[in-house]
């Protein structure tokens, strides 16, 4: 077998070595602020699945009316792996969308169905009740997508928001019916719009 010879060392250009590695950081967005947002998706995690991609998060915030002061202290934006007990969470500058689980009807405790409720009927969700006070809510992809942009995505910021306008902008004091309220909201306001981006 006749050798190859394999280029192992860094280019030259006007006399100047060049890097062989990008020594570039990774973006950190746990730790420090970033010069503009990331988006981020991790591995979904075995039994999930990503429906959202980079470019639909792009999508969405550029829909949103006021997003040069909602985004003020947010670093990243991230698509985490999937987790059977949230949908998304928040961190300090950081707010994540869960991978969705493989098989995309879902079943819902009746608190989070009558939870849901609103959001499952604006995205036509179709909801069977089941024993043990369950509902199977048989989902679409559209509709997920939806359900992870509208109610998901926008409950995260609505945390975000809620430790942006506090005095110390250390905590999201104002707790869960803030971050609720302040999804529905949002959502009833930029509808139209979402749906002349992403239909259903």
């Amino acid at each position: 077998m006749k050798p190859v010879n394999r280029k192992t060392a860094p280019k030259v250009i006007y006399g100047r070595v060049q890097k062989k590695n990008n020594w570039e950081p990774s973006p950190d967005y746990y730790v420090r602020s970033e010069p503009q947002l990331v988006i981020d998706r991790l591995r979904p995690s075995d039994g999930f699945r990503h429906l959202l991609m980079k470019k639909d998060i792009a999508d969405f915030i550029s829909i949103l009316p006021d997003w040069a002061e909602l985004s003020k202290g947010l670093n990243a934006i991230v698509l985490s792996p999937g987790s059977h007990r949230l949908f998304g969470y928040h961190s300090r500058g950081v707010v994540h969308v869960c991978a969705w689980q493989r098989d995309i009807w879902i079943t819902l405790s009746r608190f989070g169905y009558e939870q849901e409720k609103e959001y499952l009927d604006r995205l036509g969700v179709e909801c069977e009740a089941q024993k043990g006070n369950k509902f199977l809510c048989k989902f679409t992809a559209g509709a997920a997508r939806g359900h992870q942009l509208l109610a998901t995505l926008l409950h995260e910021l609505g945390h975000h928001h809620d430790r942006m306008t506090t005095r110390s902008k250390l905590y999201a004091d104002r707790g869960e019916k803030y971050a609720f309220d302040y999804a529905l909201q949002y959502k009833e306001l930029i509808w139209d719009r979402y749906l002349d981006v992403f239909g259903i």
